[in-house]
């Protein structure tokens, strides 16, 4: 689920591969070694101990150090928006801090999460791009066991380390007016809508690309043969059963790579199904009432809206890994963000 991680399914398998039988150290490793195979923070070797700094992109940061409720110290990458030009004041007391924290105040922040391999670092690229092309202020999250954060990872853990993130932002002085912005790709999607879903009246919109239905429904597609033990995986990130908890006026734009072979492109188009059912929309395709099969239908699904403003995107060309590269994926975002400003009045 990440850009620095074999497949789930090739890893899988590969576990699987070692040992006497398939079957059994399957179910062992379901049943006992699920959390090291769901967050492989280790991989690739060096990612608990070298993570890239935004400073080596060329953007400034403060590294933050968050305490969560449990007393876990984790830790963030905090880009906070700053003016290009000094600003010209007569009277002679206003800073250029001052303006830059004015201007952050007036731009959306995005908290980025990320997917179950390598660390925050490895995403900075990403995060240049809503920092230096959308304005946005950028926070992004390393969960427990990860990086340089302390603990080991969890569901519950990353929950409350999401959690504190998010709290961070509502409490600080100059992110607290801002419209919040949850971006997540594959687990980190199901961290933002587990989020979103708690906080209903706080987070403005969401992105999410190539996340799945829920962990337990994702088994039969990584390992076939241990589909009858999914009732095993006790980490189970459901957000089928969360998307209908999310406001119908919260947007959500949904990124989905046709070629996706970690999560299989079904998820995403179920998981759309459930954003358009919160938001009260029916099915408007006419070729519905004529008889096509849905997953016909599933196959042109190419770019598609709500009246509420969420958006579905299929790259037809996009895996797991690459979707974020594909053309036209950033100008969609970019447009997303855009329309977030507008629609709540923000400055431009």
């Amino acid at each position: 689920m990440s850009n620095f991680l074999p497949s789930v399914q090739s890893f899988l398998k590969g576990s699987a591969a070692t040992a006497a039988g398939l079957s059994t150290v399957g179910v062992g490793l379901l049943l006992f070694g699920q959390n090291w195979l769901i967050y492989p923070s280790a991989f690739p070797p060096g990612s608990r101990t070298e993570v890239p700094l935004p400073t080596q992109f060329g953007l400034p940061f403060e590294d933050l150090e968050l305490v969560t409720s449990d007393d876990i110290k984790i830790r963030c990458y905090l880009m906070l928006q700053r003016r290009d030009v000094d600003p010209i004041d007569n009277s002679g007391n206003t800073t250029r801090e001052d303006a830059d924290e004015e201007f952050a105040s007036f731009r959306p922040t995005v908290i980025m999460f990320h997917g179950n391999g390598g660390n925050m670092g490895h995403r900075i690229p990403l995060a240049k791009v809503f920092y230096t092309k959308m304005r946005c202020n950028v926070l992004m999250v390393s969960y427990r066991g990860y990086g340089h954060s302390e603990g080991s990872p969890s569901e519950k853990g990353i929950r409350i380390d999401a959690q504190t993130a998010l709290d961070y932002v509502t409490s600080n002085p100059t992110l607290n007016r801002t419209p919040i912005v949850l971006y997540g790709q594959s687990i980190g999607g199901a961290v933002s809508i587990d989020l979103a879903s708690r906080n209903p009246s706080i987070i403005r919109a969401l992105i999410l690309e190539n996340t799945f239905l829920s962990l337990p429904r994702l088994v039969p597609s990584a390992l076939p043969p241990l589909a009858p033990f999914a009732f095993l995986c006790h980490q189970k990130w459901d957000s089928a059963s969360k998307i209908p908890l999310i406001p119908p006026t919260t947007p959500i734009l949904m990124l989905s790579g046709a070629r996706d072979e970690v999560v299989p492109k079904q998820h995403m188009f179920e998981l759309w199904k459930l954003v358009r059912a919160r938001e009260g929309e029916r099915k408007e395709n006419r070729r519905a009432e004529e008889g096509v099969k849905e997953e016909e239908m599933e196959e042109e699904v190419q770019d598609v809206r709500t009246g509420g403003g969420s958006r579905f995107v299929n790259f037809p060309q996009g895996t797991h890994n690459d979707t974020c590269v594909q053309q036209g994926y950033w100008m969609i975002v970019a447009e997303f963000v855009a329309r977030l400003g507008r629609s709540s009045g923000e400055a431009a």
